[in-house]
């Protein structure tokens, strides 16, 4: 009887995840068919329900991510995105590496106290910090330059404290011996904790990149020109410009989401793993 209510408790709850699954993904399953419909199918062929033949083009229409690449510039977007988002990366991984392994291998006066007002910052909304960052980055000289859109972004508290757990969990026996071997913090770190800490900074890298790749607000406030523009503003501007070209907005939103689904693909073994194993530890 038991096995039984558990059994028909697992058909239920995996029920529930599949329709949770497919409405979740029906939104983008519009954006990529009304990519491919032509401007008059996107007028009278337009449904909200995948299993509607009105839902899908009749002849899918490749060539509007053509027009809308060129139309909206992506190519110059892409660039830039790419290159902020690189850089932003780059920096979040550094910097949360040495932090982490900081608060969780060494002793130095005060250590819990600064841990826990770097964790405090956390309940600060970011758009509090708006304008003071905003008045940092102009006295500075940098609004339309690639600082601008990076300096402000290559530390996180949050993926400081999520490898910090990690790196506590990694036994302090191994440092030790490779003291004694005459291997320095910074030797200890890139050769013992990074190689066993792949999947949460591959979890780092892929939610950062996610962030960085998908930020808006920030870039509309210090970009003055299309020289810097990320991709994301990019379209916010070719959605102005288009008018009622549906099929071409939904064209953009396509090519800038995909290189977020490609890493995903790449990383999600790693990402999965990280999660598997974020049991919290001291």
């Amino acid at each position: 009887m038991v096995k039984e209510r558990s059994a028909w408790l697992k058909a239920i709850v995996l029920l529930l995840l599949i329709v949770g699954a497919f409405v979740s993904i029906i939104p983008f399953l519009y954006m990529v068919s009304h990519s491919l419909k032509t401007i008059a199918e996107t007028i009278t062929r337009s449904s909200a329900i995948p299993f509607d033949p009105k839902f899908w083009p009749r002849v899918p229409q490749w060539s509007n991510y053509r027009v809308a690449w060129q139309e909206a510039r992506f190519g110059l977007y892409f660039r830039n995105s790419v290159i902020i988002t690189a850089v932003t990366v780059g920096g979040i991984v550094v910097t949360s590496c040495l932090s982490a392994y900081a608060f969780a291998k060494l002793r130095f006066a005060g250590r819990d106290l600064i841990f826990a007002i770097l964790l405090s910052t956390l309940m600060i909304p970011q758009t509090v910090l708006l304008i003071p960052n905003f008045v940092i980055v102009a006295k500075l000289g940098w609004i339309d330059r690639l600082p601008a859109l990076t300096v402000p972004f290559l530390a996180s508290a949050f993926h400081i404290f999520l490898l910090r757990q990690f790196f506590s969990q990694i036994p302090n026996e191994l440092i030790e011996v490779a003291k004694i071997d005459g291997a320095t913090h910074l030797r200890s770190l890139i050769s013992i904790v990074v190689p066993l800490s792949k999947a949460p900074i591959f979890t780092v890298v892929f939610l950062s990149f996610i962030h960085t790749w998908n930020q808006l607000q920030w870039p509309l406030v210090v970009t003055q020109t299309p020289r810097w523009r990320p991709i994301t503003v990019g379209l916010s501007v070719f959605i102005t410009e288009a008018g009622p070209e549906t099929h071409l907005r939904m064209a953009g939103a396509v090519i800038a989401v995909l290189p977020v689904i490609a890493l995903y693909f790449v990383a999600q073994r790693q990402f999965t793993e990280a999660i598997t194993r974020s049991g919290i530890k001291e």
